[in-house]
């Protein structure tokens, strides 16, 4: 599993549906955050429930948050036991197990279809619940649009 994290300053998820009888596109914004974390999450085909644990720990507890001296020094977790938001916005990602190595077009064979992924991808962000973050999501298998304001900018890559 592959997530790239962006702390934000917001980020929020609009899904846009087809258009309705009078050809109106309808759009649902499906989650929104204030500071925090957005988790785009990449799966592959050897992924599991365990690497989703891991993964929903790894981003619970990765100190990329600044402390009160403006250095990043602490976690979701560290803001959970302050008392203060821990915000998570968790998307599906499969681009990110593109390979981009020949051509110009990415293939897609590393990552897990939506039957193997969608359910590890929730995995990450009910773990990530239950250590006691608030999590927002986006919604498999739609057009999903995904705008934040980055934070730093701050940008990593996990793989577990």
């Amino acid at each position: 599993m592959r997530a790239l994290i962006q702390r934000v300053r917001s980020a929020s998820v609009t899904v846009s549906h087809p258009p309705d009888a009078d050809g109106r596109r309808v759009e649902e914004v499906t989650g929104a955050i204030g500071p925090g974390l957005c988790a785009l999450i990449g799966v592959t085909h050897h992924d599991d429930v365990a690497g989703a644990v891991a993964l929903a720990a790894k981003i619970w507890n990765l100190r990329v948050l600044d402390d009160d001296d403006g250095v990043m020094n602490r976690s979701l977790a560290d803001r959970s036991s302050a008392g203060e938001a821990a915000e998570v916005l968790v998307v599906s990602q499969f681009t990110l197990y593109g390979d981009t190595r020949r051509g110009r077009r990415p293939s897609w064979l590393a990552a897990a279809g939506p039957e193997v992924a969608e359910p590890l991808v929730e995995r990450v962000g009910v773990e990530l619940g239950s250590l006691g973050a608030h999590v927002e999501a986006g919604r498999f298998r739609t057009d999903m649009a995904v705008a934040l304001v980055n934070d730093g900018p701050v940008t990593l890559l996990l793989e577990v």
